[in-house]
């Protein structure tokens, strides 16, 4: 009997590769680091290649380790870095250029000269007009390889974000295929329509033959046969669909933030999709057995890399854990606001030229203070986008679901739960993400029957119950919002 899913889960800066077993417990983990290169300024782009070789290399550890085999194996998932765009030949399968990573400024050109299209983009997509998502990548690589445009018009070119690259490779071009969430990143995706739409390739100019077949999250992608073992891969989803499965938010309103270098957040919002006016990407979560399931999300910038600069430059503390330890020195931020907006605010503010300011400075504010303050300001830049999502979607919020390194300070935890006046959840296993694939492909390959038997699976190690007066709250809070808007209206960089 097959006793594990095995989940790829390939991210910007590694790769890793789980065994999880019928009780949606890791057994065993292989992981990998991946360098990005960094042409010039602002650009972030990786070797295909080296991507691949990177997913090899995790899988043949993690049987290693484990002592297992493929014949162990029931089925595999994959979840990706979303947005991140390869093109390669469809002959040899080789890659005709690096991939440009969904970080990557260098196609905000390409952005601004079809700034007049962005409502029209948007009403079909539900994303804003950015260098974030696939489209721009796509005409930047073709517009940069000889003869990019004519090759791909012939058929001889073809793309994918990175979950096809992997499935191209796995299945020896069996296969060339997306599924759903990572197909409505790429800003060429109908999310109403549900399928490639050629008005969205023609503001492009990208030839519809070089798209992948848009797939099911739990659908037979083919045999992965550069490996032994007939195993077939049956689960796809980009990482923050795949987390939001991972936490079982199969319900309308319930969501999940994920506390990274930034955080992500998703709302399931069920079966109808709803376009933003306040700053929200509207997605697609999943489709199961043709129905699809939407999803809000909304982005911080600055999440845990804010601890990262109290170490790295500020260098008020050594090591990134010893935040919540200095933190817990002072009873409170002593009046003092930390908004980290190194490289603008995102949703729903939406300012790119605003920087970081620290505002209620006192003789008395020490490290201490500033310490507390950046950690209650990833908390309130969550509250920001969670009371967008509420507001919009006209749902409330009874539990956050939480995961991301940044989840393991209970001090901010409990802070969040305070600010959100609702109960916070740290699941039991928090590789979501790479959980949701394999939840994904245990579905699709019958390891799992029903949505019922995950939800089984489902376990919280800690809950973080708000504990603050609301009225305490709405003081708080109103400052934040006060310092928002100053951080916003002071921007000496701009150029006159």
């Amino acid at each position: 009997m097959r006793k594990y899913i095995l989940a790829i889960d390939q991210g910007t800066t590694s790769t890793r590769a789980i065994l999880f077993d019928e009780k949606g417990e890791e057994k065993f983990k292989a992981q990998r680091p991946l360098d990005c290169i960094f042409p010039k300024p602002g650009w972030v782009e990786v070797n295909a290649d080296k991507v691949w070789i990177s997913v090899i290399d995790v899988i043949n550890e993690l049987l290693v380790v484990s002592e297992a085999s493929m014949d162990d194996v029931a089925a595999i998932g994959i979840t990706n870095q979303r947005e991140t765009a390869v093109v390669w030949e469809k002959a040899t399968g080789k890659a005709i250029s690096n991939a440009i990573v969904w970080q990557s400024k260098q196609t905000q050109e390409l952005c601004d000269e079809r700034l007049d299209k962005m409502d029209y983009i948007q009403s079909k997509t539900g994303l804003r007009m950015n260098p974030y998502f696939s489209a721009s990548k796509i005409r930047y690589i073709l517009d940069h390889a000889e003869n990019g445009q004519e090759r791909a018009e012939k058929g001889e070119l073809l793309f994918g974000t990175i979950d096809s690259w992997l499935i191209y490779k796995m299945t020896k071009g069996a296969t060339h295929a997306t599924d759903v969430s990572n197909a409505s990143r790429t800003m060429l995706f109908n999310i109403f329509d549900m399928k490639w739409d050629e008005s969205l390739c023609e503001i492009w100019n990208i030839p519809m033959r070089m798209l992948p077949e848009v797939r099911d999250n739990s659908s037979d992608y083919g045999e992965a046969s550069f490996f032994a073992g007939n195993v077939h891969i049956y689960g796809v989803a980009g990482d923050q669909q795949a987390a939001l499965f991972g936490q079982c938010c199969f319900n309308k309103g319930e969501s999940k933030n994920t506390y990274g270098t930034g955080c992500f957040m998703l709302m399931n919002i069920g079966e109808t999709p709803l376009i933003s006016k306040e700053g929200l990407l509207t997605t697609v979560a999943w489709r199961e057995n043709g129905i699809t399931t939407y999803a809000l999300e909304g982005s911080v910038f600055i999440g845990g890399a804010i601890v990262q600069w109290l170490r790295d430059e500020a260098r008020w503390i050594e090591d990134s854990t010893d935040s919540e330890m200095y933190a817990r020195k002072r009873p409170d931020t002593g009046g003092v606001y930390f908004v980290p907006a190194f490289v603008g605010l995102g949703t729903p503010w939406w300012d790119d030229e605003a920087r970081g300011a620290i505002f209620g400075l006192t003789r008395g504010a020490d490290r201490h203070n500033i310490t507390r303050a950046a950690l209650y300001s990833v908390a309130y830049q969550s509250k920001d986008v969670i009371e967008t999502m509420k507001r919009e979607a006209n749902l409330d919020l009874k539990a956050l679901r939480v995961d991301g390194g940044a989840s393991a300070n209970g001090l901010m935890m409990q802070f969040q739960a305070d600010i959100l006046q609702c109960e916070v959840h740290l699941p039991k296993c928090l590789e979501t993400t790479a959980l949701g694939a394999a939840y994904f492909a245990g579905l699709g390959c019958g390891f799992w029957k029903c949505k019922s038997d995950i939800y089984a699976n489902h376990l919280v190690q800690k809950q973080y119950i708000p504990s603050m007066p609301k009225e305490e709250v709405d003081e708080l809070y109103e400052g934040w919002l006060e310092a928002v808007k100053a951080t916003k209206a002071f921007k000496p960089h701009r150029k006159k």
